[in-house]
């Protein structure tokens, strides 16, 4: 009888490490995908960075009275 619940333990310890080695391996993914998501908005706030100093430059220009941007040059050709 003590096999029986030597085996039974066993199968249980089985099932459950199987299970922790599942949920490690679904995080690992989960983490990698996070990493990535992080990564591509990171590059998106770089660029929205860069495009938000080009537009403050034009503006510094436009106060200053030296020709550069006007919204007129940004008009559809049909207009």
């Amino acid at each position: 009888m003590r096999a029986d619940v030597n085996a039974t333990e066993s199968l249980a310890m089985e099932d459950r490490l199987t299970e922790l080695e599942i949920k490690a391996a679904l995080q690992d993914d989960l983490l990698d995908e996070l990493n990535r998501i992080v990564a591509r908005q990171q590059q998106q706030i770089e660029w929205l960075a860069q495009e938000l100093r080009r537009v403050q430059e034009l503006q510094r220009n436009q106060d200053s009275g030296k020709p550069g941007f006007s919204l007129r040059d940004e008009l559809p050709p049909h207009y």
